[in-house]
């Protein structure tokens, strides 16, 4: 079973990750992205689906036009593991400038 993140772990990880918030119960995190256009939206989002396959780890997410909303959780462990963590970085080194907090 993959272990959740320790309360220590998960500030160093946010602490990494800007532009990612916790939830209040602190179970999983997000991000908001905009892009120029639906093209670039979807652009982003398929480089992660592929990410994410690879992983065997997907995201909860939603996109309107240029608008991407994601949320990283790991269901199995009811929390943040190490899977969002690499997921979550793997995103932020593909969104450039996009993220809108």
């Amino acid at each position: 079973m993959i272990e959740k993140l320790t309360s220590d772990e998960l500030k160093a990880l946010l602490a990494e990750l800007p532009g990612w918030k916790i939830d209040a119960s602190a179970t999983s995190i997000h991000r908001s992205f905009e892009f120029a256009d639906f093209n670039e939206a979807f652009g982003f989002m398929t480089r992660i689906a592929i990410k994410a396959q690879e992983m065997d780890h997907h995201p909860e997410w939603s996109n309107v036009y240029n608008k991407v909303e994601i949320t990283l959780s790991t269901h199995e462990a009811k929390g943040l593991t190490s899977r969002d963590a690499t997921l979550a970085r793997f995103i932020g080194s593909i969104a450039g400038n996009s993220g809108n907090g």
